[in-house]
């Protein structure tokens, strides 16, 4: 979303009592323009900005959950300590994603866990794997956490078999 496309008008101070503020050396506007086009019900919903012009904090909506990005410079770089998780309905959101995030430097960690280009730190998950972690069988949950380990993007089809046993 293009800056000039904020409806200043018409804004509103966010309404979750408890928001997300996430530290960007000063990356924040770009990579809130960035997470915005990626998932759905997601927009830019204002941007306070310094004297000579540059973001200092951008509020922003993602899927409907509201976050804040601080531009606050190099003294508390993002780390692996703070993950932004989603949870995709299937293979091709799960793939979408994967790949978007990782365009332009990002990296692959384990377990569904990437780097973006900005240094934020995401999990990709298939919605489907918190009832399979929380089944009661422990032999279902121990296949499954045996499947997801070596993985780097989750395979959905390959942890359903495992929580299966094929």
């Amino acid at each position: 979303m293009a800056n000039d496309a904020i409806d200043r008008t018409s804004y509103e101070p966010n309404r979750q009592k408890v928001t997300t503020c996430l530290w960007f050396d000063s990356q924040g506007e770009e990579a809130a323009n960035y997470y915005v086009s990626l998932l759905p019900n997601s927009r830019i919903t204002a941007i306070s900005r310094q004297p000579d012009g540059r973001a200092l904090m951008v509020e922003l909506v993602l899927d409907g959950v509201a976050f804040q990005l601080l531009n606050g410079g190099p003294v508390f770089p993002l780390s692996e300590a703070c993950s932004l998780s989603v949870a995709c309905d299937d293979q091709a959101e799960i793939d979408r994603l994967w790949s978007a995030l990782l365009a332009g430097g990002g990296a692959e960690s384990q377990c569904g866990w990437l780097e973006d280009r900005f240094g934020l730190s995401w999990q990709i998950v298939p919605r489907r794997l918190g009832a399979m972690m929380t089944d009661p069988d422990p032999a279902r949950v121990a296949r499954v956490v045996a499947a997801f380990m070596p993985m780097k993007k989750l395979e959905l089809a390959a942890l359903e078999a495992a929580f299966r046993g094929d």
